[in-house]
């Protein structure tokens, strides 16, 4: 019931991922990371936030992203309800859909990152996302934006979209989590406009001035 992508940047070391779907807060269920581990997206008709966590753990012990992936699903009896996808730090990824989850389904890889989707309009709803970022301009967090718009052109989730979500980390800035829960017309509309907040202004001021990966101790000068 979802579409997602998770991307890194080697210039930057940026790590992140986007995601929407056609039900509530997508967000909280769907996107994790840390810049110790990676990036994760768990989704499907029975999401399991466990998978989610448990991949970026096995990969900041040093898995790859396709040992993790096989390690963190190979045991779960409820495995064909769900999806998972991951991203390490290395820029490798893996993908795992169970087929019980509704069609379209699937995911792909490309050169920084991986989509994934199921209850899709069309499996050409990922190769727009794919498209689209590598096509995009701007920061990482911009291009996840335009995969998520492109995924919608698309066709996206076949049941229309209530709530869509960005993570972006970085290591010599704050965590950019931005998450609309619930919006009945256009959620990622919504998400793009409190990007445009929380990258302007006095809120994107006061995040220069917060504590970062590469900087623990910024901001008390």
């Amino acid at each position: 019931m979802t579409f997602s992508i998770l991307a890194r940047d080697p210039e930057t070391g940026a790590i992140g991922g986007a995601a929407a779907t056609g039900s509530l807060c997508v967000g909280g269920w769907v996107l994790r990371g840390h810049l110790s581990a990676g990036m994760s997206a768990s989704q499907g008709a029975s999401p399991s936030t466990f998978w989610g966590e448990e991949v970026l753990e096995a990969m900041r012990g040093g898995a790859g992203a396709d040992a993790a992936v096989r390690y963190v699903t190979g045991a779960d009896a409820g495995k064909g309800y769900r999806q998972l996808a991951a991203l390490d730090l290395n820029g490798a990824t893996a993908a795992f859909t169970g087929d019980r989850n509704t069609p379209e389904m699937g995911s792909a890889a490309f050169d920084t990152g991986v989509v994934s989707g199921n209850m899709l309009a069309g499996l050409d709803v990922l190769e727009g996302m794919v498209q689209a970022f590598e096509g995009a301009t701007g920061g990482l967090d911009r291009r996840l934006l335009a995969a998520l718009r492109a995924a919608e052109k698309a066709g996206g989730d076949s049941r229309g979209l209530l709530s869509a979500a960005l993570l972006v980390l970085h290591p010599d800035h704050a965590p950019l989590t931005l998450r609309v829960d619930h919006h009945a017309d256009d959620p990622i509309g919504a998400l793009a406009d409190l990007h445009g907040r929380a990258t302007s202004g006095e809120y994107a001021y006061w995040a220069q001035k917060v504590p970062v990966a590469s900087d623990p101790e910024r901001g008390l000068d």
